[in-house]
């Protein structure tokens, strides 16, 4: 497949679990997920959903709760997606945001 079709399938599967995540998401008030990301593999069988957790300190356990639904969140973006197969889907959290900050923070100690 095209890397075109590749990219817009990622988009699509972001859009489509961002969705599902702001309806069916089961977690703690203040707790912010964003899905940052898709990459779907070339044979489409897999894809990894890159997530956003603020405050930093609750991804574990928003990771946790992801994973303890996978097969109900699953179950419902291939009822959603018009598509065989749809790409098996595994949460991943991105870190990078958190360090950014711990990065900001030294540097105002610093000075």
């Amino acid at each position: 497949m095209s890397v075109h079709k590749l990219e817009k399938l990622n988009k699509l599967i972001r859009y489509e679990l961002a969705k599902i995540l702001l309806e069916e998401g089961d977690f703690e008030p203040g707790t912010l997920v964003t899905v940052l990301k898709v990459k779907t593999s070339p044979d489409f069988f897999n894809a990894s959903a890159i997530i956003s957790v603020l405050p930093s300190q609750k991804a574990e356990k928003v990771l946790e709760s992801l994973n303890r639904r996978i097969y109900f969140l699953q179950q419902i973006l291939n009822k959603r997606l018009q598509m065989r197969p749809v790409p098996k889907i595994r949460f991943e959290v991105d870190f990078t945001e958190a360090e950014g900050e711990k990065i900001e923070r030294i540097i105002r100690k610093i000075q």
